[in-house]
């Protein structure tokens, strides 16, 4: 690999980090929401938080494009009122990342809330606790798996996101190509060793991500 990749890699390692926390922290109280205080219109919420799944990632980047282009709207008011460029930028490799490893977080943690027993949080209720005690002392514990879960899962979606990364932030070396868009280089330009050196330093964090993310969930930890 050269200087280049090593680069690429650091940056998608960043990217991925910076996008599952977005994620997590924007997710978290909608799926929370969705999950334990349906509404009329929570079927349409959960339709568009799931859409990037469903969608190509280029049709996802060209939908980001149209609202955080620096003529969009926006982007325009970004840029203009506090100096944030989305577009060929290593921010706009974020938000993609984000934007499509969304539904991953937000199925596995809308599930995990669901699941925890109503009459343990009633109970709690019922005891004089406030719903941030009772979120924080009983849905939480009782979620953190599948909350996990679906984080771990998100990082690695995020980690090897090419499509809606190269339309937004483009393939700019040093600055916007992350690991993805090295391996594509690489493999265009008929660079068989250093493809194969980028999918397996690829294919060696997934792994570790999903072993990490699944040792909770087996008995005793292993």
């Amino acid at each position: 690999m050269t200087a280049e990749d090593y680069t690429a890699i650091i940056l998608s390692l960043a990217v991925a980090l910076a996008a599952t926390i977005s994620v997590v922290c924007v997710g978290t109280p909608i799926a929370w929401y969705i999950a334990k205080k349906p509404f009329r219109g929570s079927g349409l919420v959960v339709a568009i938080s799931t859409l990037p799944l469903v969608l190509p990632p280029t049709v996802t980047g060209y939908l980001l494009l149209e609202i955080f282009g620096r003529r969009a709207i926006v982007g325009h008011f970004l840029e203009q009122q506090f100096g944030l460029v989305i577009v060929f930028h290593w921010t706009g490799a974020v938000l993609a990342a984000a934007v499509t490893s969304f539904p991953l977080y937000f199925v596995s943690a809308r599930s995990a809330f669901a699941s925890v027993d109503f009459a343990y949080e009633q109970a709690a209720r019922l005891m004089g606790c406030s719903e941030w005690t009772v979120f924080w002392r009983i849905t939480l514990p009782l979620s953190i798996r599948g909350l996990v879960a679906g984080g771990v899962l998100g990082f690695v979606r995020a980690l090897g996101d090419f499509g809606a990364t190269l339309m937004v932030a483009g393939n700019i070396p040093g600055r916007t190509r992350t690991a993805a868009l090295a391996l594509y280089d690489a493999t265009i330009l008929g660079d068989a060793a250093r493809a194969r050196s980028l999918v397996a330093v690829l294919g060696a964090v997934a792994v570790a991500a999903i072993w990490f993310a699944g040792r909770p969930l087996s008995k005793g930890g292993r």
